[in-house]
């Protein structure tokens, strides 16, 4: 009878622990998903009042920001013109002057693009934010060597957004609209150029986006290489295949044949691979070093 009443009191005791563990568990997911709630609600409201401020301030954004690309007296082709001219390789680097009218056909067209400009400029301008958010959320999950090796990560992660989104705007915009603004199909007369509003607020923001995370290149190589999805011997193994597809897309884009025009567009994307591979061939030295040690 003895025995009975121990293994029954035994048998509770580990169905309170487990229930106890369970409860701590469960106690600790939903925790997890407040922090969670919480850092979306400061990620919402920061990108909230960016927006805000951009939607006030949406008709002068437009004239002197958005629409400027389209522009001939942009700053871009003023520069790249004297630029060749002080390299001395003539008209190599000017872009015939270009204007770019635009059309709405719809009633909500300038609200909506409004809306759209005010949205993706709020994602630009609160990015470091966003990110940092981000990062405090992840941080409590990883390791103490994690935490050390990913130091400066909100600084540098900036940095590339922002320089892809100065490449985008600056460089690639005035290329791409250059070359679909001077493009013809058909006959004279066949049809007349004018696309419309929320088309072009659509490429641009599509092209400061994609550069801006395109050149996050470098950070996503470092985090693939840290987790064992890719090394250096992978990328340098594909290296002609991405330097192929580059130079195709730069010659697509630039208005002009010369190859001043094109080295433009495809050196910095070119340079930024060639980052990768460092970064990878250091991390793989690094993880080499690490198992040596352990073995």
């Amino acid at each position: 009878m003895a025995t009975t009443d121990q293994a029954r009191s035994s048998f509770l005791k580990k169905l309170r622990t487990k229930q106890t563990e369970n409860s701590t568990v469960e106690m600790s997911f939903i925790d997890h998903l407040e922090a969670l709630r919480w850092h979306l609600v400061r990620a919402v409201i920061a990108w909230a009042v960016a927006f805000v401020a951009i939607f006030v301030k949406i008709d002068w954004v437009f004239d002197n920001i958005i629409y400027a690309p389209a522009r001939s007296n942009f700053v871009t082709y003023g520069a790249l013109c004297n630029l060749g001219h002080k390299l001395h390789i003539g008209e190599s680097l000017c872009m015939p002057p270009v204007n770019i009218p635009l059309q709405g056909n719809t009633i909500s067209g300038p609200f909506m693009s409004a809306l759209s400009i005010s949205m993706i400029g709020g994602i630009i301008v609160a990015f470091p934010y966003l990110f940092w958010e981000l990062w405090k959320f992840v941080k409590p999950a990883l390791s103490e060597k994690e935490v050390r090796y990913s130091r400066g990560s909100i600084f540098w992660v900036s940095v590339c957004f922002f320089a892809g989104a100065a490449f985008g705007y600056f460089l690639l915009a005035p290329f791409t609209f250059n070359f679909l603004a001077n493009f013809t199909l058909g006959g004279v007369g066949a049809y007349k150029y004018m696309p419309t509003l929320d088309d072009y607020i659509d490429t641009i923001n599509n092209i400061i986006l994609g550069c801006g995370l395109a050149f996050e290149l470098p950070i996503l190589a470092f985090v693939l290489a840290k987790i064992g999805i890719i090394s250096h011997d992978f990328l340098k193994k594909y290296r002609k295949y991405a330097f192929v597809i580059i130079l195709i897309v730069a010659a697509v884009i630039t208005p002009s044949p010369d190859w001043t025009s094109q080295a433009l567009v495809s050196v910095p994307l070119l340079l930024l691979y060639w980052i990768s591979e460092l970064i990878t061939k250091k991390v793989d030295k690094q993880r080499a070093k690490e198992e040596k040690e352990w073995s």
